[in-house]
């Protein structure tokens, strides 16, 4: 058998590429290939997907949490709340705009962040990253919060709570483009026509350019290509879906509690289980052809650009789902026997 892979681009490309290559041929034929009217539509469908009123195309996910951040006014000198779990941009995007990551842990449950302990914890701002496209609980008070909603595409909890969602159309998220591009999107109007605005050289349209919340402006716009793309992408999102979640209750029934919890709504950007010999499952299964990956090794607190030891006391059960978490394959292209492949081995090795 084939090797199994985490994801297979190459068969997603394959499946649409007809419809691929004549939406980028549209796009090149128009000359309009930074805004216009195709980013336009891609800005409306992704607003009618999460539900948010408001969309602005960026130039990738991590710039999508950097600028919802400024638009919201938080900078140096501003401690943002963030769960010890999640991939490293979420921190990296505090830290670029001079504010300081105060990790909080994750419920014993599920890696997404406890708002028990973020009620304990004196915080101007907190990012809810929904993991795995799994709900996190809103923070309890009045704590201002955005969301990183960069797995949730498909998901059914309805729209991200907070003053704005930042999305990744990372290539192997469900909804993916082909290669970096992102989009932030509110009810606030506002908060979008500056976060536009941040994104385009601090230029408002038909005006010279100027500051937006004591920000000069960067570049960060989706480029057409990028939005013809995924609007063809849009199209197989409810198959992709539908599918994952075929292949997440399969495995479900073979890992029963090992499996994380999952609510029928969560979006299943990727199927992770735990299991206190991971490592030997892990070599089991790659030595069979089944690719897995490990979301994630270590908190972020203890990547070298950071370094904040002081969290670890702090975060044990990040610290304890480190040290377990596998993940294995689920994307929509996995055919039957693969599936079946996957399980029989799982049986056998549990």
């Amino acid at each position: 058998m084939q090797p199994v892979l985490m994801a297979d681009l190459a068969t997603q490309h394959a499946r649409l590429a007809p419809k691929l290559d004549a939406a980028v041929g549209h796009v090149l034929k128009s000359g309009r290939y930074i805004g216009g009217p195709t980013v336009a539509e891609l800005e409306s469908s992704a607003g009618q997907l999460f539900g948010l009123a408001h969309t602005v195309g960026v130039n990738s996910g991590t710039d999508a949490l950097i600028l919802s951040l400024q638009a919201m006014g938080i900078g140096p000198g501003a401690r943002v709340a963030i769960p010890a779990l999640s991939f490293f941009a979420t921190a990296e995007a505090v830290i670029a705009v001079g504010a300081t990551p105060i990790f909080i842990d994750v419920l014993p449950d599920r890696p997404v962040m406890n708002p028990a302990h973020l009620a304990d914890t004196a915080c101007d701002a907190a990012i809810l990253v929904h993991l795995f496209g799994a709900l996190c609980p809103s923070p309890i008070g009045s704590i201002r919060f955005l969301s990183d909603a960069a797995q949730c595409a498909g998901w059914g909890h309805g729209t991200p709570t907070g003053e704005v969602a930042a999305v990744s159309f990372y290539p192997t998220k469900t909804w993916g483009a082909a290669g970096d591009a992102g989009a932030v999107l509110s009810n606030d109007k506002k908060l979008i026509d500056d976060v536009r605005a941040i994104a385009n050289h601090g230029q408002r349209v038909g005006k010279t350019h100027e500051q937006i919340q004591g920000i000069i402006g960067s570049n960060s716009r989706i480029d057409a290509i990028q939005a013809a793309i995924l609007l063809v992408h849009l199209e197989d999102l409810p198959r992709r879906i539908t599918q994952r979640k075929t292949h997440a209750a399969r495995y479900e029934e073979v890992l029963g509690q090992l499996a994380l919890p999952r609510h029928p709504h969560d979006a299943v950007h990727q199927f992770v289980f735990r299991h206190p010999d991971r490592d030997r499952l892990a070599n089991a299964l790659n030595e069979d052809g089944i690719q897995t990956a490990i979301y994630y090794a270590r908190p972020m607190y203890k990547e070298p650009a950071i370094q904040s030891p002081e969290s670890e006391s702090h975060c044990p059960e990040a610290e304890l789902f480190c040290r377990e978490n596998l993940a294995i394959p689920c994307h929509s292209h996995l055919q039957p026997e693969q599936v079946d492949w996957i399980c029989a081995r799982l049986k056998a090795l549990l």
